[in-house]
């Protein structure tokens, strides 16, 4: 009879098996999503569990994760953020292998050792049936479900076989009644295998960004494009040096989502259907939407979860058709309430009367005078002013106007149902003038929606509020506004600016510190400096 530190052995072997022949079959599933656009089963996995989880847990993942990359100053909050989000996936998909492997391990000291493969094949095509399941409900029956299916029985099961004959032969050459512990010779070969795996991805993955670049080409960088037609634009104060750029590049245009990978949509397939209380179902392809006529303004879109003094917000040129002509188009029935709108990735949100009837509400298909970028939205997303984010779907194909209230993905979760913009001013910058001597320039932005900013202004330690230059005009009411602050140089030793803003309405920015959740953040951006 077998000790139960022979046991043992038999079990810290499998989870370990489980490991590295996980990572290995993420590699070949990841490479396989990348040439064929098949499921990568983490990734699967994470949007499922994140899409049923209660709301108050995603919310604290949420507020977690920004604020830790806020503190940390790691980088772009959204880059960052979806970057945590994939590596919980995968680190989630590792700890289930190392469970089936641990689980076949104990198997092995019940059964025959030479069942082991075939219990492996059966718990791996468990979890291919799972995953199935799990692709079916994200992505539907599209055409290609068949081979998804197939592909994960293939891949699961077999990673199940294979797992099942590790536990089965390495076992059998290297387990005894006197050994007490796994071998370094085993742990190194697994190792270097995962090793191997996970260079051959990053290779995988270099293809992949190399391809994306050619298709998607290069983005609009510069402050002020030369089609502006507004020629007091370009004779504008400058902005103070290391305030961020006026218009966002669409590379660094904040992405948040519900989604580990945006989804891709192919044109020919996709169509906007708009139904409901309309008098004219409408079916539209983008070549319909783009042939209509066409509405360009610049806007400013902010995350509800953008911490004061946050980066979750940016700037772009939006090209889209306006929504009422759409509307009035389709015609409304009597009664009509609120447009109920549906994204391809399960994503859903309402659009209030108001709001439908907005003639600056567009419905985009084009960014800084490119064709939407897959992750933020193409073929098509909706734009409405003075609305956060979260209540602005992309990746749009049905639109439909019911009589009543409508729901909302993150209204479901607990957030705000108006997410009305509330006022943020932000310091990016303080620096020692080049130009003048004691002199050091202070730089930002305001932002309050479609209410516009009527004055900003800084105060130094305990001083009084001094009125800060506006970049004026802005690009357009929707948009931030860039301020600069001239201030002579203090005292040796640390200083703190505050900032503060009032809209267009006169009204000043909520000074009393709130978390984004539920309705955005709001409080006094700081900014330390040193003499």
């Amino acid at each position: 009879m077998r000790s139960r530190q022979a046991n043992r052995g038999y079990i810290a072997r499998g989870v370990l098996y489980g490991v590295f022949s996980c990572i290995v079959l993420i590699v070949i599933s990841y490479l396989v999503m990348l040439w064929l656009e098949l499921p990568f089963p983490p990734f699967r996995l994470f949007d499922f569990v994140a899409r049923i989880l209660p709301g108050a847990v995603i919310t604290w993942v949420i507020d977690l994760m920004v604020s830790v990359i806020t503190a940390a100053q790691i980088g772009p909050t959204s880059n960052m953020a979806k970057a945590a989000e994939q590596g919980i996936a995968l680190l989630q998909f590792i700890i289930l292998g190392g469970l089936v492997g641990g689980f076949l391990g104990y198997l092995r000291t019940k059964l025959n050792p030479g069942r082991l493969p075939g219990w492996g094949l059966i718990l791996g095509s468990g979890a291919a049936l799972a995953l199935s399941l799990i692709d079916i409900s994200l992505d539907g029956f599209s055409g290609s479900v068949v081979l998804r299916v197939i592909w994960l029985f293939i891949l699961l099961g077999g990673w199940g076989w294979v797992l099942g004959w590790l536990n089965n032969q390495a076992g059998q050459a290297t387990v005894g009644e006197g050994q007490k512990e796994i071998s370094r010779r085993e742990v190194l070969i697994m190792a270097g295998s995962a090793l191997a795996a996970l260079i051959t991805s990053g290779l995988g993955l270099g293809v992949l960004l190399s391809r994306s670049q050619e298709q998607t080409g290069s983005t609009v960088a510069q402050d002020v494009p030369t089609a502006l037609p507004d020629k007091n634009l370009q004779n504008r104060i400058p902005p103070a040096p290391g305030t961020r750029s006026e218009i966002t590049p669409n590379k660094n245009f904040y992405r948040i989502d519900i989604n580990s990978l945006p989804p891709k949509i192919n044109e020919a397939d996709w169509q906007l259907i708009l139904d409901g209380m309309v008098e004219n179902r409408l079916a539209l392809t983008l070549k319909d939407i783009q042939a209509r006529p066409s509405f360009s303004e610049y806007i400013t879109l902010s995350c509800i979860s953008n911490p004061v003094g946050g980066d979750l917000i940016s700037t772009t040129l939006y090209t889209g058709i306006r929504l009422k002509d759409l509307l009035e188009e389709a015609g409304l029935q009597s009664g009509a309430g609120e447009l109920a709108i549906e994204s391809i990735d399960g994503f859903y949100e309402s659009v209030s009367t108001q709001d439908m009837m907005d003639p600056r509400t567009l419905l985009v298909y084009e960014m800084n005078g490119e064709p939407l970028p897959q992750e933020h939205g193409y073929p098509l997303r909706i734009y409405i002013p003075n609305r956060y984010g979260m209540k602005q779907p992309k990746w749009i194909t049905h639109m439909q106007v019911i009589a009543g209230k409508g729901k909302g993905y993150w209204v479901d979760r607990g957030w705000s149902e108006e997410a009305i913009v509330r006022t943020t001013s932000v310091i990016d910058k303080i620096s020692v003038s080049k130009n003048e001597q004691g002199v050091m320039l202070a730089g930002g932005i305001a932002y309050a929606g479609a209410r516009t900013i009527r004055k900003v202004e800084i105060q130094v330690d305990d001083g009084p509020w001094d009125a800060a230059t506006l970049r004026e005009p802005s690009l357009s009411a929707l948009t931030w506004v860039q301020w600069r602050y001239s201030l002579q140089t203090q005292q040796i030793g640390e200083h703190i600016a505050r900032v503060r803003a009032y809209d267009g309405n006169g009204d000043l920015q909520i000074k009393e510190i709130n978390n984004p959740y539920p309705n955005g953040a709001t409080g006094y951006d700081t900014y330390t400096f040193n003499v």
